[in-house]
């Protein structure tokens, strides 16, 4: 992915996505967010919404400076527990349909076809928050499936199953899609720059629904792109640095 004519850079577009979807009137209010590790688009969609001013409170694994947590994600699994955590991020090798995420990999269980990083509580977080994010900036056949080869967290569940929340939307470098937990179905909101309903179909393996007219993703303003170029990195530069250099240009440390 390459910038558009006015030097948006595509991950700058997917952060103030994501930041749109965080502060979505709708949707309960995020008043604690947590980002693991290896987010660096996420992390950057929560930083801008709080350089934007709104009273939000992020706690970042694996930030040194400013990281509330001293034992990781035990704190981080403790606090999603206690109803602390308002809204969490999560994504997968495999996404299907219904929001199920695939962490464990494919093929028949034990060992057998490619192997994912794991789930690393993601079923916990996903039953426990309010609030979750789908985030994949792939966007192919073989990331979205019509049904996940293994089930690490499910999108729905039944109704005598208590969880707090289920997936809001599904962000990837394509679109955004929404997530309607009651039909457990996704529909599309927006298509990214160079991209119509029918180059989504082409590469998403589930069935979604879509309107007539698929709206554009809305660029960044100018504002969100001061924000994510100067504070917003200054912010992420020491957790990611070789993120800042790539798409920023920030020098990386001697």
């Amino acid at each position: 992915m390459s910038p558009d004519e006015r030097g948006v850079q595509p991950e700058e577009r997917l952060a103030a996505a994501l930041a749109r979807l965080i502060l979505d009137p709708a949707a309960p209010p995020a008043r604690h967010i947590a980002v693991g590790a290896a987010s660096p688009i996420p992390a950057a969609a929560c930083w801008l919404v709080a350089k934007s001013g709104h009273p939000v409170r992020l706690s970042l694994l694996h930030k040194r400076s400013g990281n509330p947590f001293t034992e990781g994600s035990r704190e981080l699994f403790d606090l999603t527990g206690q109803g602390r955590i308002d809204l969490f991020f999560l994504g997968g090798g495999q996404i299907d349909g219904e929001a199920n995420i695939n962490l464990i990999g494919t093929g028949e269980w034990p060992g057998a076809g490619v192997r994912f990083p794991g789930s690393f509580g993601s079923a916990f977080m996903y039953f426990m928050t309010p609030r979750t994010i789908l985030f994949r900036e792939e966007h192919s056949p073989r990331v979205l499936v019509p049904r996940v080869a293994h089930v690490s967290a499910p999108g729905v569940s039944p109704p005598e199953v208590f969880r707090r929340g289920t997936a809001q939307a599904l962000v990837t470098g394509r679109c955004v899609f929404r997530f309607d937990p009651a039909r457990a179905r996704f529909s599309l909101e927006s298509a990214h720059p160079g991209e119509s309903l029918a180059s989504i179909r082409a590469e998403t393996g589930f069935d979604f629904d879509a309107p007539a007219a698929v709206p554009a993703t809305p660029d960044p303003t100018e504002a969100e792109l001061a924000l994510l170029r100067g504070p917003v990195c200054d912010e992420m530069a020491e957790t990611y640095p070789e993120f800042c250099a790539r798409v920023w240009g920030r020098a990386l440390a001697a």
